[in-house]
């Protein structure tokens, strides 16, 4: 999930020569590079799309140059395969040694199978360079991942089809947002795509809805005890019905995906078939290669934040997000470790910044940052009262599963609100 505007590569080059000396040696000497022995890593990331590929697989070229022994065999996977796969490899006896990791529940189950590479006494640095965001990837005390970026979801519009239907600001309220919907259906422009054939885009409403509506503290304590008898999960709801009675997705939303080819969600956006989608910080990067000039939107494209809801006990400014890190399988060799901490150091973060596909989480390496969107992103990251992580995430695998089935449920008209929490609490039960 990543990409947005080249920056100077000149300049990086010259960098990154400095860097894979200088940073990859600073990093430590537990990477197996101690002793002379060949290590081989598999690295299996998400980040399928340019540039985002080539700067993860310079990164692994500049660890191999400054420890010889180790070579590194980088496979990037488009992210709904790489989620499956992943969860199938870990059942297995030849995992990869390095591989995208999410954090939250889903992370702890892993753990708690014991599938995970304590890295607690090896990342220490590390952790106290990213600050809190490297919370998510901790379970029972213990650190199991380290993410490289952090963000929150949003509304990724096109500015030019806003304007066409009479839409000069971006909604900041619920009501400005189910009247905009109007106003571009008036147009005959379809208002929102969405991916509903992976069903996680769905749950991203129903998250979002259920942040604005339920008070921090209660969704805090649903992820500990599993209890949504709360009135206000139904209350979500109910709010994302009468987004669906509004019928705001483009035609054949059920069965459209969310990041393959230029008739998925983020192509319809990319190509100005639908004016925005609820999506996260990755998604310029996904909609530029699906565009034919490869760019996307350009200039046309905006963020804004989801919508404040009244009558919720929610903050109008909580966010809901989450980030992408990596964990190492639990007996990958120690340069699995060293060459993680690598990939989060400030000199690499710095640079992967530059590329504009995503918020860093290391100290200062934001700076790299350019993109007006993307700094957008960031701005309300840092404003927001806090940030949920998404639901599905935090509440493991097999909730998790249960709430992106009962909200697509939803979506495909089978599911009643109340119905959609019964189905979530039945999950909790036998978990």
């Amino acid at each position: 999930m990543t990409s947005f505007r080249r920056w100077r590569w000149l300049l990086i080059g010259l960098v990154s020569l400095v860097t894979a000396v200088s940073g990859c040696s600073s990093s430590g000497s537990k990477g197996g590079s101690a002793s002379n022995e060949p290590v081989k890593l598999t690295w299996w990331h998400n980040a399928n799309n340019e540039p985002g590929k080539s700067f993860w697989q310079k990164v692994a070229n500049e660890y191999h140059t400054a420890h010889p022994n180790v070579t590194i065999d980088v496979v990037a996977i488009q992210n709904e395969q790489l989620r499956s796969k992943i969860a199938v490899a870990l059942q297995g006896q030849k995992p990869p040694d390095l591989f995208q990791q999410w954090g939250g529940g889903e992370m702890a189950d892993q753990a708690n199978a014991g599938k995970l590479k304590d890295l607690t006494g090896d990342v220490k640095t590390e952790v106290a360079n990213i600050g809190a965001a490297a919370n998510g990837w901790q379970a029972d005390g213990k650190q199991y991942g380290l993410p490289y970026t952090l963000g929150v979801v949003g509304f990724w519009y096109n500015k030019a089809l806003f304007s066409k239907a009479g839409i000069s600001d971006p909604p900041a309220t619920w009501e400005d947002f189910m009247a905009d919907i109007k106003k571009l259906k008036d147009a005959g422009i379809a208002p929102i795509s969405v991916g509903g054939k992976d069903r996680w885009p769905d749950a991203f409403y129903w998250d979002y809805l259920a942040v604005r509506m339920c008070s921090q503290q209660t969704i805090e304590q649903s992820a500990k005890d599993f209890n949504f008898s709360d009135p206000c999960w139904t209350q979500a709801g109910v709010k994302v019905k009468e987004l669906l009675d509004a019928q705001p997705f483009q035609k054949a939303f059920l069965s459209t995906p969310a990041q393959q080819g230029a008739g998925s969600s983020a192509g319809l956006l990319g190509n100005g078939k639908a004016a925005m989608e609820l999506q996260g910080h990755w998604d310029p990067s996904v909609m530029q290669p699906l565009t034919p000039n490869k760019k996307g939107l350009g200039d046309k494209l905006g963020w804004f934040a989801f919508p404040a809801v009244s009558g919720g006990a929610g903050a109008p400014d909580a966010a809901l997000g989450g980030g992408d890190g990596f964990s190492c399988s639990r007996n990958a060799p120690p340069a699995c470790v060293d060459f993680l901490r690598y990939i989060v150091s400030p000199e690499v973060q710095t640079r992967w910044a530059a590329l504009n596909i995503g918020p860093p989480v290391a100290k200062g390496a934001e700076s790299g940052v350019k993109d007006p969107n993307l700094k957008g992103v960031i701005d309300f990251r840092a404003k927001s009262s806090y940030v949920q992580l998404y639901l599905d995430i935090a509440y493991g695998s097999s909730v998790g599963q249960a709430l992106d089935d009962a909200t697509a449920d939803q979506f495909a008209g089978s599911k009643t609100p109340e119905q959609v929490v019964a189905a979530i609490q039945e999950a909790a039960k036998n978990r």
